[in-house]
């Protein structure tokens, strides 16, 4: 996995996320786990499979954290508004178009709120790092070539 650039409190989220998972999370767990047992027959225990279902999502989630944590570039959201960067909300609108769009450049991890994630590595993002209140940018998208306005920078 390619290294994640992550704002300063997504990292610390995640952190926290995963601390919590690998030590509150694995013991509630085990004890769901314990308690289903309890219950008798494992094959036909509906409790039981549910619960070690919930310990393999949960160790997925686990694994997924701590290679992001370990792979993390933080970044911080510098620069004065008149540029979009990594970690920036900007709001465009289409060509021919006059409803604004706004999306997060970022890593999904980055998530806020409704807002729609858009990686700095997608041909958009990639046309829009760089660009300047005002600017238009184009990409290549499977329908052909698309043009954008940026509208806004925050």
């Amino acid at each position: 996995m390619p290294a994640t650039q992550l704002s300063q409190a997504a990292f610390e989220r995640l952190t926290a996320e995963h601390t919590d998972l690998t030590t509150r999370g694995r013991i509630d767990i085990a004890k769901k786990i314990e308690t289903a047992r309890e219950l008798g027959d494992l094959s036909e225990n509906g409790d039981y499979h549910a619960a070690k279902e919930e310990q393999g999502k949960m160790e997925g989630r686990i694994i997924h954290l701590a290679k992001l944590i370990e792979d993390a570039i933080i970044v911080e959201a510098s620069g004065d508004g008149s540029t979009v960067l990594a970690g920036s909300i900007v709001g465009i609108t289409y060509e021919g178009e006059d409803e604004v769009e706004k999306y997060l450049i970022g890593s999904i991890e980055e998530r806020q709120g409704d807002l729609i994630v858009m990686s700095p590595g997608s041909p958009m993002g990639v046309a829009l790092i760089g660009a300047s209140l005002g600017d238009t940018v184009s990409y290549e998208a499977p329908g052909g070539l698309i043009k954008v306005t940026v509208v806004s920078i925050e």
